[in-house]
C-alpha cells in the first residue's frame, strides 16, 4: 500500500502521476490511497485506481486511517502562510505522523524537506522542514528526506510581472550564485523511492539542478527565452515580509518568510558550494523556462 498526501498540490498531483504510472507499468496490484481536502480536484484516472480519504492529512483520525496497512507514505506539509506560527504549523502536521507510524507500523516515508542541514538557523520554513525530518526518523521509520534549493516554480508567482514590465524582484543578493530545482523532479524522485521497498535507514537526498546561476543569470535565460529584455530587481527581506502581509500572509508566516530570506543569503545554503546532482535533478532552468515559465507569462 502506498499512500500519498497532497495529491492536489503543486508536486504532490505530480508524484500521483509518476507513481500511476509505475504501478500500471508493473501491474502487480499494489493498492494506492490518497489524502485530499477536495476529492474533486482529483483526476478521473486517479479516482479510478485510488482509494481516497476526504481530510486533511494533519488529522489524526483521517491520517490513522490513511496509514492502516500502509507500507510507502509520501508526505509534504503544505504551505500556510496564515498560520500562527511557523514551526506550530509543521509540529501539528508531523505529530500525527509520528503517531501513526508507531501505531500502524509504516515501513517507509518520503517527505519533502530542504537542503541546509547543520547550515541553516533561524531560517522559518527551511529550519522547520529540517526539525520535521529528525521527529519523523526519530521514530525508527525508514526514511528518505527530498531536500531541494529554490523552486524554480517559486518564479511563478511573477509571470505576470514578467509579461508586463520585464522584470522580477528576489530578496537575495543579484550577483550571487543560487542553486534552484523543477518541482517536476523532486516528484520524479519521490515516485522512485515509493516503487521501491528495498532502501532502508535515514538520508537525505539533495535534488540540486546542473544551473551555476545568479539571479542576474537567470535575467539573462529568461531574457534570450522570453524574446524580451529581463531584468532582477534586489529586495529585501523587509520588503519580501510587507509584500506577504499585503497578500493575506500573517505576521508570523510573513516574518518566517523574511528570515528565511534572510538566511539563504547570509548562510548560503542554497549557493554555490551545493554541488549538482544530475540523478535526481537533471532539469536546466532554461529548459523549465521554455516549458513552464513561458506558457505562464502568455496566460
Amino acid at each position: 500500500m502506498i499512500v500519498i498526501t497532497t495529491p492536489t498540490g503543486g508536486i504532490g498531483r505530480q508524484v500521483l502521476d509518476n507513481v500511476l504510472d509505475g504501478l500500471d507499468a508493473r501491474d502487480d496490484g499494489t493498492a494506492l490511497r490518497v489524502v485530499a481536502r477536495d476529492p474533486g480536484r482529483l483526476t478521473a484516472r486517479a479516482r479510478e485506481r485510488a482509494e481516497v480519504l476526504q481530510g486533511s492529512h494533519a488529522d489524526p483520525e483521517v491520517l490513522g486511517a490513511a496509514c492502516e496497512g500502509a507500507d510507502q507514505v509520501f508526505w509534504l506539509v503544505p504551505p500556510a502562510p496564515g498560520a500562527d506560527s511557523v514551526e506550530g504549523h509543521f509540529r501539528d502536521f508531523t505529530l500525527p505522523l509520528c503517531d501513526a507510524i508507531a501505531r500502524q507500523g509504516v515501513a517507509r516515508v518520503v517527505a519533502v524537506s530542504s537542503l541546509g542541514r547543520g547550515v541553516a538557523k533561524d531560517a522559518g520554513p527551511v529550519s522547520a522542514s529540517l526539525a520535521m525530518d529528525d521527529r519523523i526518523a526519530a521514530t525508527g521509520v525508514h526514511y528518505r528526506a527530498l531536500c531541494p534549493p529554490f523552486l524554480m516554480e517559486n518564479l511563478l508567482g511573477q509571470a505576470a510581472a514578467l509579461r508586463d514590465t520585464g522584470e522580477f524582484r528576489m530578496a537575495y543578493a543579484t550577483d550571487r550564485v543560487l542553486r534552484t530545482c523543477a518541482t517536476a523532479d523532486i516528484a520524479a524522485t519521490a515516485a522512485r523511492l515509493l516503487l521501491d521497498d528495498s532502501w532502508t535507514g535515514r538520508a537525505d537526498v539533495p535534488l540540486v539542478g546542473p544551473d551555476d546561476l545568479t539571479p542576474e543569470g537567470m535575467a539573462t535565460v529568461l531574457s534570450d527565452v522570453l524574446g524580451r529584455p529581463v531584468r532582477v530587481r534586489e529586495t529585501t527581506p523587509e520588503a519580501y515580509k510587507a509584500s506577504a502581509l499585503r497578500f493575506g500572509a500573517s505576521e508570523s508566516g510573513a516574518q518566517g518568510l523574511a528570515d528565511m530570506a534572510s538566511a539563504m543569503d547570509a548562510q548560503g545554503f542554497y549557493g554555490a558550494a551545493e554541488p549538482s546532482t544530475p540523478d535526481t535533478a537533471p532539469t536546466s532552468f532554461r529548459r523549465w523556462c521554455e516549458e513552464v515559465l513561458r506558457p505562464a507569462t502568455l496566460s
